[in-house]
């Protein structure tokens, strides 16, 4: 089975693919990014961009599922509704490409990596590192973000 997770962002969008292998039950990072837009493009043009930057990915590596981590709500309520907008635009692609969605709240991300409710968020990047090997040039929280997110989907999903 194949994981699609992201790190739902406009400006930064942390994107994950983890196969999940029937027999063992291993778990491999196939790919990973943090994949930007710039902050001088309309928002309706870096919505553009990421959707067409997902749809490369989702027709590369043909994921079954997409995991995706909920909203909560900061104060700034104009951030909140454009990552609401992108979240739109990847929920489409995911039921455009038949992909099974799962959505993991934080807690169940920080559960799943870490085994502890209330873990930072450098505990899970640590463990992240531990439960599945990465590019150790991988350092972007976005990105890393992707990965715990496909993970927390790769324990709560059977086959």
């Amino acid at each position: 089975m194949k994981i699609l997770g992201i790190d739902p962002g406009y400006e930064r969008l942390g994107i994950a693919i983890l196969e999940k292998n029937k027999t063992d039950r291993r778990e491999n990072l196939l790919f990973s990014e943090c994949f930007k837009t710039s902050a001088k493009l309309e928002f309706s043009e870096r919505i553009l961009l990421i959707g067409e930057r997902l749809e490369e990915i989702i027709k590369k590596y043909k994921p079954e599922v997409l995991s995706i981590e909920t909203l909560f709500f900061t104060t700034n309520q104009k951030t909140a509704m454009h990552v609401a907008e992108t979240r739109g635009v990847i929920i489409y692609l995911a039921k455009k490409y038949n992909l099974k969605i799962f959505e993991a709240t934080p807690l169940q991300i920080k559960i799943a990596t870490t085994g502890y409710g209330k873990a930072t968020k450098d505990q899970v990047m640590k463990m992240v590192k531990m439960l599945i090997q990465v590019d150790k040039n991988k350092k972007s929280d976005d990105e890393l973000d992707a990965i715990a997110i496909t993970l927390t989907a790769s324990a709560h999903l059977r086959f």
